[in-house]
């Protein structure tokens, strides 16, 4: 059995979330209350010395750490379904669109940046808010920009790496108010995975921890 440490509203928990289902892995969730500082507890970062989420605990205790190296991982072990292509040059380009929302995206608008900005910075809320707004808008635009024409997702007809990583992300987007209006085509990639139940039993609101 695998045990997933995840936050409710963390993306990149969202992101192992879909892999696991998509993959038909059966997990154990256990909470982390990230807002609380629960990431910050020794026992805790014993686990991940990042002090973060996701963490992955393996049935032989390994522990795996980083959303990305752990979707990697999950890939290997369970290839079916494949999140990334065998054509390596479509493989790099499925690679660089989720790599768009991984570290361009999220780092910038990581919980421990924010609160850094408030606390030393003195941002205040809406500016805040309008900081992530601005860098999600900027990430949107790229990554629209790299796709091609003409698949249900983003490379394909079947969800990939990039598209688990866009949906966690559109779920920031909606919760601080993004203007979607430029992005048509990532709120259609958004519906059509929503509707697969890998995706909605992923959803912050249905996590055991949401509040």
């Amino acid at each position: 059995m695998l045990t997933l440490y995840s936050y409710w509203r963390s993306t990149t928990s969202y992101r192992v979330r879909v892999a696991l289902n998509l993959k038909g892995l059966a997990y154990d969730t256990v909470p982390v209350d990230l807002v609380a500082g629960a990431q910050r507890t020794p026992e805790y970062v014993a686990r991940n010395p990042v002090k973060g989420v996701p963490t992955l605990v393996l049935g032989d205790g390994t522990v795996l750490t980083q959303s990305l190296a752990i979707l990697e991982y999950l890939d290997h072990i369970a290839p079916d379904p494949a999140l990334l292509p065998t054509d390596p040059l479509l493989r790099a380009k499925v690679q660089a669109a989720a790599q768009v929302i991984a570290m361009e995206i999220h780092p910038v608008n990581n919980l421990k940046v924010v609160s850094r900005l408030k606390s030393e910075h003195g941002l205040t809320a809406d500016e805040s808010m309008e900081w992530m707004r601005h860098w999600m808008t900027e990430g949107f635009h790229a990554y629209h920009a790299l796709l091609p024409e003409g698949s249900k997702y983003s490379f394909s007809d079947t969800p990939l790496l990039c598209d688990i990583c866009l949906v966690a992300q559109l779920y920031n987007a909606h919760r601080w108010g993004v203007d979607m209006g430029p992005f048509a085509r990532l709120l259609e990639i958004e519906d059509h995975a929503l509707k697969l139940p890998a995706f909605d039993v992923a959803r912050p609101e249905n996590q055991p921890d949401a509040s």
